[in-house]
Parts: C-alpha cells; structure tokens; sequence
C-alpha cells in the first residue's frame, strides 16, 4: 500500500475528510485470517477517529469483527451462545470463524498434526503396556521359588497377593509420579525447541494432564503387570513347587483380558474420537492375536522341516528351533513382543515420514504469491501480454462469474436449510462460478466425468462443497447470475489441490453455460520479492485492477508448518524411547531359559562354536519373524489410518519388509549378545548355579 500511495512511513495519506500520518508498517496482523478478501493491503487507525473521516454514512458497507481470546472452555460457551442466535436467525449475516473453519489446506495441515500427536500419544502408551506386560512375565518366573517357599512356610494366598499389589501399586505410583515430572520437563524443553514459534502466552498448565497420566500409569500397571502374579497366589504350594502353574494360569488370561479391555477403551477415550482410537486399539489387539498365532504356527512348521530335513540343516538350527519349539508360549510371546514394538516404530516412522515430507512439499517455493482480480474482458489479452512480457508467460486468466445459488432439483435453498454453519454461509451469498474446457491441472475427478468440449449446461462442483450442501451426481442446480437463471446437472465431483495456492473454483460449467454473462478474470502467479515492479506497472495501467499480495500468508503457513514439524519430530523421541524398552523387555524376557540351555549344553561337551552358532541361529529365527510381521502389521495399519484418519494416499513400501526384517534379525541380536556374552567365558557350572 505504501508502494501503490507513494508515501513511507513519516509522510501523510488522506483518508476521506481526514489526513493522517503514517506511523508504522504492520508486517503481520494475527487476525487477518485466510479468507480471500482478507490478502488485500488493509490500513489500521483509532477507532474513536473512524467517524471523523466521513466514511461512515448512508449507503456505506461496514464490517465489524470481535476477536475472542480465553480459555478453551469459556470460549466453547461463547461460541455456542452466538452459534445459537446465528442459527435461530437473530444475528442474520454474522459469520463464526475459528481455526476449524480456516482455509482448508491449513486446517487440513492441523487436522492432521492433531491425529498424528495423538497417534503418538497412543502408541507410546501401548508400547508401554508391552514392555510392563513382558517385564512382570519374567519377574513371576524369577520369584517362582520365592513363591513357593513362602506358601510353603504357611503364608496365605491373600497375603501373597497384597504383598504382591501393593508392592507393583507402590512402584506404578512412583513412577507414574516421576513420569509427570518428566512430562513437564519435556513441555519445557519442547517450548525452547521451538522458541520463536511460539509467540503467544500459553496457559499455566493445570493439574488435570497430571492426574491423567498417573491414571493411565495406574490401569497399565493393574491390567499387564498383576495378571503374571495372579498365578502365583492361588496354586497349592506342591504344583508351585513343581513349577506346575496348570489350570490356575486362567486367571491370569482372564485378568489379561479385562487388562486388555480396558486399556483399550481408554485408548478411544485418550484419542478423543472412535476412528483412530478404535483402529489403534483394534491394531493393538488384532496384533496380539495374529503375532501369536503366527508364531507359534512358524515355530511349529519349522521345527517339524528341520527334523524332517536333518541333512539340509546344521546342528545350530536343528537345535535353536527345537528349542523355540519346546518353550513355545515363552518363544511366541517373546516374537510377539518384538513384534508389536517394531510394528509401533515403523507405523510410527512411516507415518512421519510420509506426514512431514507432504508438508514440507503443501507450499512449494514457487507456490503463486500473487493475485490480480477486477479484470476486465476488455483488458485481459492487454494483462496477459504484459504479464508475457515480463517474465510471467504461464499465468492463466480464470473467468469469473458471480452466482447465487437458488434451487437444487426445483426446490429453493435456504440458510435455514441446514445444520451447519459453513453451509448456511455459503448458500446464503454469492458463488464465484467460472467456465472451461480442460480439467484443471490441480483438480480430479472422483466422481461422474469431465464434460469436456460439451455444449450442454453441465456442473462440476467441488468434492467438499457437495458434502456440505447435501448434493451428488444427477442433482440439478439453480444459479442466479445478474437476474438470468442457469441450470446445469451434476455430472462430475472434483477433489482439488488446495496446497497449490493456484486459482481454483467451487463451481465449474462448460463455456456455453455462462460466457454470454458479465464476467471479470482472475489470476495468480510466483513473482520474487525484487520484481515488485511488475505489479506498480500493471496498475498504473490498469487501476481498476485489484493486486493481492499473499506472500505474507504463506510465511504464515510455513511458520505453521514449522512448528508442526518440530512438535511431531519432539514427541518422536518418546515413542522412541519406549519402543527401545519394549524390545529390551521382549528379549529379556527368555534370558534365563537360554543361560540354562547355553550351560547345559557346554556341560555335555558342546564346543563355544557350537553354543555361539545355536545361539546366532534363535535370534535370527526370532527377530527376522518378528521383523517381518511388524513390516506387514505396520503396512496394514498404516494403510487404514492414511485413507480413515489422515486422508491422504500411501502406496505398499516394498523396502519396509526387508528394513522390517534386518530391524528385526538386529534387535533380537543384539540383545541376545548383551544378555548372553558372559555365559561362554564361565564355567557351565557356575551359569547352572545362577540360571
């Protein structure tokens, strides 16, 4: 605007009866919005100076918007408040405007860094219900003697179990506790991560997200780390010192089960919606079943082809899968474990990774920053030469014809019509319709076909507006255009690309529908920040054209962005983390079953060759079925989530199996090296003694 008036800050500029000094370039206004009109220069005065300039009188069209700022709940009252006078009719033309009625590709962006976080959010907890469920598995193996010399000295079942409870009540309380702690520490550190992005107050946190973790802390200790012990406390002190858990492990399959339930509904609960907390809950038990299900066929399938082929194989994988086979439960729970840990991971990763690179691609660099609208037809090969001219030879003049929508099969539409909001706003003014030949290139077809050349009047409508205003293909539409009615069939359904930042219309119709009506041209196009020349050119030609800078509201959008990307890349490392203990847990958990079997066999005469070669054989059993499945679980879910949840296409990655696999092999190797590395440099009996 400075540019366009000539002036600069310190110089006057006339507003109606009025002149004024400027005092100050406004470079970013927080409630400018994304709406169209809102990208033209606006100039900031008083208020109390607006009725001394003689703008206001008769016949002027003024807009008056309230700014709302407060706590999440007081501003929902509000809301609904004003919701319900602008519905009922009392405050006819008033528009509600919040961050989920912005412009689609922004509140798209935040829709989905809201499911993502979420999603986070969910697969850490249940990464660690796993690790608690393994890590209990092996602390009610390693107190089976304990046990059984307590029943056997007379010590009662009950008190067994408030011994037991109120030990792991103990702990989760404590650590659910420090777990806060860290929870506000890591706010903290999110905070000055992100630094300059956030520019506003953010509430005092409040005692509730406190209260919710020590809870979910709570039901993930109750519901995976005390069914293990529920054995233990209820089998005749003789079966338990057999080590004979027999019928009684029911009850902990039954206590797992109401475990399971429950953290599932607080999955959904936690999620805030039934999708994605249902398809991750559903995930979660769907992989529990089939990961232990497969394992246990695979282990079965490759035990018998080994015996059946003993020449086919080396004594190292004769014995690691007879060995799987044998502890079976104890060798598919352990697969599962590591299974459902690198499913989260990589669902986790793929999920980032396929997020961050759209978002990073939703506003390229040479996305249009510039928009010319008012052009005359009359002017727009004049426009379109002098665009050529300078630089620009690949902006496209849109027609652009005003329409209100009027009926929809015959019947008149009104406000009153419909529920929402955005509904009632957008039938009850003008629709900027336009006509061609050629499917934009930024549009799709989804639904019915492109009419092409076609003479007939025919409609085209936006895949988001049909939804909204209840219309589908064959619907007939109504259009009031400067007194003259047009109708048109819906014969296609288009899904656009509004990242593109490229003109785009809700409505489109062949040119013989509307090029006989009064119609302005529209277009956009990149122009870097040392051409601003071109633009004072063009409207000193032509000064009823209206020129629109947007470059302010993509650096908006990129902050945006940038501060998504940083949150999701933060929150990250958490999942991380207890996906790291996850598979310790996992891999712990058969640790003493393989020092035993490693000593016995050094003990009949196996040499440190062969020990290490059965050893190396397991884990690559273990850990490439677990890879596998998690590369396979993480591709189905994945799947579901990116059309369900997040909206937007993922193809099969075919390197996720074999990364899923050599993960997998890793992992499992790994730690079977860390746990077992000592047990060939001591004595057999010396590993006996301490297995």
């Amino acid at each position: 605007m400075l540019d366009a008036l000539k002036t600069r800050v310190g110089g006057t500029v006339k507003v109606g009866t009025r002149t004024f000094t400027v005092a100050a370039i406004v470079t970013r206004e927080l409630d400018r919005g994304f709406g169209f009109v809102n990208f033209s220069p606006r100039l900031m005065m008083r208020a109390d100076e607006l009725a001394s300039t003689g703008l206001i009188g008769y016949g002027s069209r003024v807009t008056y918007r309230l700014l709302v700022a407060g706590p999440d709940a007081q501003i929902e009252r509000f809301a609904t408040w004003a919701r319900a006078r602008v519905d009922g009719g009392k405050l006819r033309g008033v528009n509600l405007e919040s961050l989920q009625d912005g412009q689609p590709q922004v509140r798209q962006t935040i829709d989905r860094a809201s499911h993502f976080l979420t999603l986070v959010s969910l697969l850490t907890a249940l990464l660690a219900a796993v690790a608690i469920a393994m890590a209990a598995h092996r602390f009610a193996r390693r107190h089976l003697d304990g046990c059984a010399a307590m029943r056997c000295l007379g010590v009662s079942q009950r008190t067994l179990r408030s011994l037991f409870v109120g030990e792991f009540l103990t702990i989760g309380v404590l650590g659910s506790v420090v777990g806060v702690v860290l929870g506000f520490g890591g706010h903290l550190v999110l905070l000055n991560w992100l630094g300059t992005l956030v520019e506003v107050e953010l509430p005092k946190p409040s005692v509730w997200p406190a209260l919710q973790g020590i809870a979910m802390g709570l039901v993930l200790l109750l519901g995976f780390a005390v069914p293990p012990l529920l054995p233990l406390t209820r089998v005749p002190p003789v079966h338990v010192i057999r080590r004979e858990i027999g019928a009684e492990q029911r009850v902990a399959y039954a206590a797992y089960g109401a475990g399971v339930l429950l953290f599932a509904l607080l999955l959904v609960l936690a999620a805030g919606e039934w999708k994605l907390g249902g398809i991750v809950a559903g995930g979660f038990a769907g992989g529990l079943l089939v990961f232990g299900g497969i394992a246990r066929a695979a282990l079965w399938a490759a035990a018998r082809f080994v015996r059946r082929e003993r020449g086919g194989a080396g004594v190292g994988w004769r014995y690691a899968l007879a060995s799987l086979e044998r502890r079976s439960g104890s060798s598919a729970l352990q697969i599962t474990a590591l299974g459902i840990g690198l499913m989260c991971l990589l669902l986790i990763a793929m999920t980032r990774n396929d997020l961050i690179a759209g978002w990073r691609d939703a506003t390229p660099p040479d996305a249009p920053n510039q928009f010319l609208i008012d052009i005359q037809p009359d002017q727009r090969q004049g426009v379109a030469n002098y665009l050529k001219q300078h630089g620009q030879p690949d902006a496209a003049l849109s027609p652009m014809v005003r329409g209100r929508l009027i009926a929809i099969n015959g019947k008149p539409v009104s406000p009153d019509n419909y529920e929402k909001a955005d509904a009632k706003r957008l039938v009850d003014r003008e629709f900027n319709l336009s006509y061609t030949t050629d499917l934009p290139g930024d549009n799709r077809v989804v639904e019915g076909e492109w009419f092409g050349t076609s003479g007939k009047p025919q409609v085209s409508i936006e895949q988001g507006l049909a939804k909204l205003i209840h219309v589908k293909l064959g619907d007939t539409l109504r259009f009031d255009v400067a007194g003259l009615q047009v109708d048109g069939p819906v014969t296609s359904v288009r899904k656009l690309d509004w990242n593109s930042f490229k003109v785009n219309f809700f409505v489109l119709m062949p040119p013989a529908a509307l090029s006989d009506l009064p119609a302005t041209f529209i277009t956009s196009f990149y122009l870097p920040s040392n051409q601003q020349a071109l633009i004072d050119g063009i409207v000193g030609l032509y000064p009823n054209v209206t020129a629109i800078d947007t470059t302010p509201i993509l650096a908006q959008i990129q902050r945006t962005l940038q501060q998504v990307i940083g949150a999701v890349q933060f929150l990250f490392l958490f999942t991380l983390a207890a996906g790291v203990l996850v598979l310790y847990a996992a891999l712990a958990g058969t640790r003493d079953e393989r020092v035993r079997e490693s000593a016995l066999l050094r003990a009949l005469g196996a040499s440190h060759r062969q020990v290490r070669s059965v050893q190396v054989a397991e884990f690559v059993a273990v850990g490439a079925l677990a890879g596998l499945m998690a590369a396979l679980g993480a591709q189905a879910i994945g799947y579901v989530l990116a059309s369900r949840v997040f909206e937007f296409h993922i193809d099969f990655n075919p390197w996720l199996v074999p990364a899923g696999i050599v993960a997998g092999v890793a992992c499992a190797s790994l730690g079977g090296w860390l746990s077992l590395r000592r047990v060939l440099a001591r004595p057999a009996l010396q590993s006996l003694r301490d297995a």
